[in-house]
């Protein structure tokens, strides 16, 4: 089967900045900030997180847990030994894709629990050790892979039942979503796409909404608009946008983002330069 993430990550520029590094002495607190997550390592000692968004965290024990959404949360030592690696990232501008919609509020794992992320969570945490010429380049780009480890494992270990990563965690239903990944602009009807996952068209139809949330056919416009929204950042005119992502016109892709953004192609990525710049 074809990469799950390949397809999907190929549409979005991840891009972490590590900011936090050895030990955290004071309460440290996070704004919820548009088109920005966070991801928190505490390597040793006890934390308390607190956030609107869930209830209070107790952690006693090195754990990982991200914010892929824009979240207000604070962190509060509790006691003199915290040691913590954080950085905030960004997955296309405003978070805009489907694994940010995916996700609980808050993705919490145990470090023992993640054996596959050992090696490379024992390199970040040497690193952020040392003091030596780009340090800070090495321990973005060491984030942006423990981001990536982390997303195959919530898919590998079947970690969340609803969502996107639930859907390309069952290996039928991947081969459907990845197809439409890698080919937005075919003209996908639910039989082929549920021949493409060897099942039924009704059985697919139900599987597909059941898991992902959503129904194939919906799931597809919404992929199609992001990847506009993706290539629309990068520059690239509004007709060649609607070649690639399967619209007949530039007109017809306006139609599209006007019901579903609220504004024309460029009048959304005027908006979304003047928030993001």
């Amino acid at each position: 089967m074809s990469d799950r993430l390949v397809e999907l990550l190929k549409c979005f520029s991840l891009k972490a900045r590590v900011f936090q590094t050895g030990p955290l002495c004071h309460s440290a607190s996070f704004d919820q900030v548009a088109g920005v997550g966070y991801i928190h390592v505490l390597q040793t000692g006890r934390l308390q997180v607190r956030s609107q968004a869930h209830a209070a965290l107790q952690f006693d024990e090195p754990v990982l847990f991200l914010y892929m959404n824009p979240t207000t949360h604070h962190l509060t030592p509790q006691g003199p030994d915290v040691e913590m690696v954080c950085a905030s990232f960004e997955f296309g501008a405003g978070l805009n894709n489907p694994l940010a919609r995916a996700l609980p509020d808050v993705v919490v794992i145990r470090l023992a629990d993640i054996p596959a992320l050992e090696r490379a969570l024992a390199l970040l945490f040497i690193e952020a050790g040392d003091h030596h010429c780009g340090q800070q380049a090495i321990l973005d780009r060491m984030m942006e892979v423990i981001i990536v480890l982390v997303l195959r494992d919530l898919m590998d270990q079947h970690r969340l039942q609803f969502g996107l990563l639930a859907g390309l965690a069952d290996d039928r239903l991947a081969r459907a979503i990845t197809a439409m990944h890698a080919e937005p602009a075919r003209e996908w009807s639910l039989e082929a796409l549920a021949e493409t996952a060897n099942m039924s068209r009704a059985r697919f139809a139900n599987r597909f909404r059941e898991v992902v949330g959503t129904t194939p056919g919906a799931y597809l416009g919404e992929w199609r608009l992001t990847v506009a929204q993706s290539l629309l950042r990068q520059g690239k005119p509004v007709q060649y946008v609607a070649d690639v992502v399967g619209y007949a016109s530039a007109s017809a892709l306006s139609r599209s983002f006007r019901a579903h953004v609220g504004r024309s192609p460029r009048e959304w990525l005027k908006r979304d330069q003047k928030s993001t710049g």
